[in-house]
């Protein structure tokens, strides 16, 4: 049971000018919703008491056995790639980025912001009192001197235009022969010999895109820098909520402007017919680990503003069956529908046919266990990814790809979801 610490006085400019002089390697994760106040302000684990690095083929049982094991506060992600333990798919593409397929680690420092109060959580066995009120002291008088050196990377395209719409044809194609409804197909920018402050990264792409699944991730010199949002699957006692998001449209340049695209959106079939093909996919999806007759669609096609963009996103729910492992649910919906397209494993399958490079962290998911076993985890999308050993910084962006869609139109969207990341670079 963790040591509960209030902290007075403290906000989070100054947290992150102390956060920022950490060595940029220190294994870390921020947990950020941007003040929506998902189920924190900000959820923060910082160094490791314990670890585990997933690399065989029972990721979810080792898994399931380090959280029973720990008991504890766990910070983590897991890949698309998983994938590959779950269905007859595999990923032969390029990975310069090189992310373990799941790791988790259990803090040593845990900080959460919640209703404008701050609190330091530590385990007394690992960090004495004394310890954790000296760092606490530090962090308030932290100025942070360290030169924001970022030397701006140049961006490419693994697609031309031209190759783009190519390839969304040839997948309209499997559309209308009957082998899939829709498929979500990304393409990726890289950068090589990219060299950068990843926590600045973050924080100018944070005030670029807030969004209320925000974070950030280091360790073993590999960062995410996540500006995501959407959920992937939330645990609440026996409830679990899953929020996927399809359909998109632009930010309008005034108030006026903004409703009417808001109800274009609303209104547009070509996104409506995308986004419940993905709501019927989760439920079936909850339905595997769900009490009979729970599962339920809360909200359909529901239209949410962030920063940058419209999004539909809905929201269905179900309830835990008694017998099962918690770890199970996320599992069997494992990689997230709105990621994939439906049929799930022929999308999968032709995914990986139709993208030039491994997905690896790119569309898989970021989030925490709590010690009573609910949990939180983001959909990694709006993201930029490096590995500073290798030099090499990725973000992908994609679109769903249905019967309706307009190639060049498709194209549009993923420039204007990268848009944000291309800034935070400049």
């Amino acid at each position: 049971m963790r040591q509960i610490i209030p902290i007075e006085h403290l906000n989070k400019e100054t947290f992150f000018d102390w956060f920022g002089t950490l060595e940029k390697n220190t294994t870390s994760c921020i947990l950020n919703s941007n003040d929506s106040e998902i189920n924190f302000e900000l959820l923060i684990g910082i160094d490791s008491i314990s670890e585990i690095t997933i690399k065989n083929n029972d990721s979810f049982e080792s898994l399931k056995a380090y959280q029973q094991n720990s008991k504890d506060w766990l910070f983590g992600f897991l890949t698309y790639d998983l994938k590959n333990e779950l269905e007859a798919t595999e990923s032969k593409k390029n990975d310069k980025l090189d992310f373990p397929p799941i790791y988790f680690f259990r803090p040593k420092y845990l900080f959460r912001l919640k209703n404008s109060i701050w609190e330091l959580l530590i385990e007394e066995e690992f960090t004495e009192k004394e310890e954790a009120l000296a760092l606490i002291d530090k962090i308030k008088i932290t100025i942070n001197s360290k030169k924001k050196i970022i030397h701006y990377p140049i961006i490419k395209s693994r697609f031309t235009k031209n190759q783009y719409i190519k390839s969304v044809k040839k997948l309209k194609q499997h559309i209308q022969k009957g082998n899939i409804y829709e498929v979500n197909f990304c393409q990726e920018f890289f950068s090589e010999n990219a060299i950068i402050n990843p926590f600045e990264v973050y924080k100018n792409l944070n005030s670029i895109s807030p969004a209320p699944f925000s974070c950030y991730f280091s360790n073993d010199n590999k960062y995410l820098m996540c500006s995501s949002p959407e959920r992937f699957l939330k645990k609440s006692g026996q409830t679990i909520i899953s929020q996927p998001i399809k359909g998109t449209i632009k930010r309008g340049k005034n108030e006026q402007e903004d409703e009417s695209l808001k109800r274009e959106l609303y209104q547009n079939p070509k996104e409506r017919s995308e986004n419940v093909m993905i709501v019927d996919l989760v439920r079936n999806d909850l339905s595997k680990t769900a009490q009979k007759n729970s599962v339920n669609v809360d909200e359909l096609f529901g239209i949410y503003t962030f920063k940058q963009v419209h999004q539909m996103i809905s929201t269905v729910s179900c309830k835990l069956k008694q017998d099962i492992n918690f770890i199970e649910a996320v599992k069997n919906s494992f990689p997230m529908g709105s990621m994939t397209g439906a049929p799930k494993l022929r999308a999968m399958q032709l995914i990986e046919e139709a993208e030039s490079t491994k997905r690896g962290l790119f569309s898989g998911a970021v989030g925490y266990i709590s010690p009573d076993e609910d949990f939180d985890f983001n959909v990694v999308i709006r993201s930029i990814l490096y590995n500073e050993d290798k030099e090499y910084l990725s973000f992908s962006v994609g679109s769903a790809i249905t019967i309706n869609c307009h190639p060049e139109k498709e194209y549009e969207e993923c420039l204007l979801k990268a848009r944000a990341m291309f800034e935070s670079l400049k």
